[in-house]
């Protein structure tokens, strides 16, 4: 039932954009993948992040609750990837339609929406701060896509 919910709301959200500055189904994918290859392994179990993406508990109840109209614990975030994936891929389905829209550009809005998963402000694509991360995924982004 919230798997249907999760791809009705997705849905709903790229026929919402505008039919030039949309992602496409399989770049949501592609940017989720490549956002969790691009997860870093801090080497503590109580770094304060969780699941394969290393997402901060806030978020995780947030976002989920919004694409899903139930917010999931940690727990049950980690508990089902299925569903995590599918709460991040409606998630970063906005993320990446309003960094399309704004760059018309496939790759500078993965870059983008890469900036805003690290630090929150998208216009650090290019900082020295964010830049190593960004490039790393817009690198996972490319492999995957090929």
């Amino acid at each position: 039932m919230i798997l249907l919910r999760l791809l009705l709301i997705s849905l709903g959200l790229f026929l919402l954009q505008p039919a030039l500055a949309q992602p496409t189904p399989e770049m949501v994918s592609g940017f989720v993948e490549a956002l969790r290859r691009a997860a870093p392994d801090t080497g503590r179990e109580d770094d304060g992040l969780y699941s394969d993406w290393q997402i901060k508990p806030d978020n995780i109840r947030r976002w989920s609750e919004r694409c899903t109209g139930m917010a999931m614990t940690v727990e049950q975030f980690e508990a089902n990837p299925v569903e995590a994936r599918a709460v991040l891929e409606c998630k970063m389905a906005e993320v990446l339609a309003e960094q399309y829209q704004l760059s018309q550009d496939e790759l500078t809005a993965v870059r983008r929406a890469a900036a805003w998963w690290m630090t929150g402000d998208a216009d650090q694509y290019g900082s020295e701060g964010a830049g190593r991360y960004v490039e790393l995924v817009a690198d996972h982004y490319r492999d995957i896509r090929q």
